[in-house]
């Protein structure tokens, strides 16, 4: 049941100031609490001896009114900064996520959902918090509180009655640890529930249009709504073992009262105990009622931070599957380029997680520092997976990848990616302006840096359809924008950041030929002497490469200049004249229209 302070002990270890402080006072603050019923006690007695007056009515008076100003000032001090430490942990293993987030490679988000990841960064870690905080206060409450009030029970009222009392308390402890276990399980299914929740939520809103184009609105809400029953029912369970933690605890203290008035009584009558103190044993009786729930309260949060703590930390361990080079910082001192030099394939062979055969095949060549590589070739032919090797979000395979001479692996992950700016087949455009999604891969770019950027992705001319030009807010996902707007904002994106290496992985499938044209040329113009990779399927984008190599199955199958291939007759050859005859065929066909 504890097992989760123990994985909290590094927290504790680093706030150890805070909860000390908190600690401390809620321990002074409970030894203050335990005096008024005693005091209450005597005077009692004092009244029912007739030997109390005015004066020390007065002075009884007084004592109460200043340990409750005590009470207030320690219980204020102890709140801070115990529930302010819940708050910290919370913020501190999000912060921790995150960066593990930012950390991984996609196999990571492969092998995990997005809608079971948010869950673990948001319910999760509530969870977790509510430990740090009303978790250690159930636990201080349910031991430390529970037994100072048993000592001045038994002490300073009755060792007898307090014995008899706390009977039914061991058979309590019992069956909450009982529970306990219970809810662990159930609460480990339904948090898994809520994340598979929140990952048909993701896809739902990801997918609207296509919802909606194929009419699927009802087929989605009954699969939706299947969903939700699988989190309902799994949260029921949660709450039917819960909903016994009350009922168990309030007939056990129901319990324990009847033994406290019905064997107290017994004392009173045989002279064994005073009607005062029979009233402070039964003030005290009372304040032991919230330490009996609270043995509940501790078990169940708990349990549910224990369930949350494994969740979290399961992410949190989760490996990189491509390691940083060990001491970068050292390694950038001495080992990295400052600048990347010639890039190098040397025999490069690659296996996808899972998949059953080779998705790169013996891939050699050499791309020289500032010249242009085209690579082109079949739908599925081993094109991305080429430019995933030099991004190395995979795990190497066979062979050598270097660049400057230096070995890809060698090289800090943090030096490698400044050289690169890289446009993806899929576009991703945040929920901001037009011009935050330009600039942030360079927050620190000028005005006229941020002109040439939209000029060079042949953007400038749709600026003046836009509602508010550069400051038109995007929607979700760009989703405000057409296909060849995004790729073309997200081309501006990297060309802004003026980047060592360029990659352009089928980047210009959205836009026209015209367009297209316009873009190579300006890319060639600004680019002149830095490193540029085009993945494209239309030959015309490549044709001006200084090497193009023609995958297929994960082989080079063909490579060479525009004009050696087209002498050779091959994939190349075939290719090029068919897409100029498709668009000699469509400026055609818009002649005439």
């Amino acid at each position: 049941m504890l097992a989760v302070l123990r994985k909290l002990g590094w927290f504790f270890k680093l706030e150890r100031k805070r909860y000390l402080i908190a600690f401390t006072l809620l321990f002074v603050s409970g030894i203050i609490e335990v005096l008024p019923p005693m005091i209450v006690g005597d005077a009692i007695d004092a009244i029912y001896q007739g030997t109390m007056t005015w004066q020390s009515l007065t002075m009884t008076l007084a004592a109460l009114a200043g340990l409750t100003i005590i009470v207030y000032v320690t219980s204020y001090k102890w709140h801070y900064n115990l529930f302010g430490g819940s708050f910290v942990v919370e913020r501190m293993l999000r912060s921790r996520l995150m960066r593990h987030f930012l950390k991984m490679t996609p196999a990571f988000f492969h092998k995990n959902r997005t809608g079971d990841l948010m869950a673990r960064a948001t319910n999760d870690l509530n969870a977790v918090s509510l430990t740090a905080g009303f978790g250690l206060l159930t636990l201080m409450d349910s031991t430390l509180w529970m037994a100072l009030l048993l000592f001045m029970m038994s002490v300073f009222v009755s060792w007898k009655l307090t014995l008899m009392a706390v009977l039914p308390l061991p058979i309590m402890a019992f069956l909450a640890s009982v529970y306990g276990r219970w809810i662990h399980n159930r609460f480990t299914a339904a948090q898994d529930a809520f994340g598979d929740m929140n990952e048909s939520v993701l896809e739902t809103i990801s997918g609207i249009r296509v919802i909606r184009a194929y009419v699927q609105e009802r087929a989605q809400e009954r699969r939706f709504e299947a969903v939700t029953e699988d989190v309902y029912k799994k949260n029921l369970d949660v709450v039917r073992i819960e909903a016994l933690f009350e009922p168990t605890v309030r007939i056990f203290v129901g319990a324990s009262y009847l033994i406290g008035l019905g064997y107290g009584a017994y004392l009173v009558f045989h002279n064994e105990l005073t009607i005062g103190g029979l009233v402070t044993f039964n003030v005290y009786l009372g304040m032991l009622i919230w330490p009996m729930f609270a043995v509940g309260e501790m078990i169940n949060i708990m349990q549910r931070g224990n369930a949350s703590l494994d969740r979290v930390n399961e992410t949190l361990n989760y490996k990189p599957d491509v390691p940083d080079v060990p001491d970068a910082e050292a390694a950038m001192e001495t080992e990295a380029p400052e600048t990347p030099g010639d890039i190098v394939f040397r025999n490069v062979t690659f296996r996808y997680p899972g998949s059953p055969v080779d998705n790169l095949r013996d891939v050699s060549f050499v791309l020289r520092q500032g010249g242009t590589l085209g690579v082109v070739g079949r739908t599925g032919a081993g094109k991305t997976t080429l430019i995933r090797q030099l991004l190395r979000e995979y795990p190497p395979g066979e062979g050598e990848i270097t660049i400057g001479g230096v070995p890809i692996e060698r090289i800090p992950t943090d030096r490698l990616k400044s050289w690169f700016g890289y446009v993806p087949q899929e576009q991703f455009l945040f929920s901001r302006s037009v011009r935050d999604n330009i600039l942030f891969a360079r927050d620190d770019a000028g005005e006229e840096e941020l002109e040439r950027a939209i000029e060079a992705s042949a953007f400038k001319k749709d600026l003046a359809f836009l509602p508010d030009g550069l400051d038109t807010l995007v929607g979700e996902r760009g989703v405000a924008l057409s296909g060849g707007q995004k790729q073309r904002v997200a081309i501006a994106r990297a060309l802004v950041r003026d980047p060592e290496i360029l990659m352009l992985d089928d980047a210009l499938s959205a836009v026209d030929a015209r367009t297209e044209a316009e873009i190579i040329a300006n890319i060639r113009r600004e680019r002149q002497g830095k490193t540029t990779i085009i993945v494209t399927h239309r030959l015309s984008a490549v044709q001006h490469a200084d090497w193009i190599i023609v995958l297929e199955d994960g082989r080079i199958i063909e490579e060479g200049a525009h004009e050696e291939l087209l002498a050779r007759g091959g994939w190349y050859k075939e290719q090029y004249e068919r897409q100029r005859m498709e668009e000699a065929v469509g400026s055609e066909a818009g002649d005439h229209a």
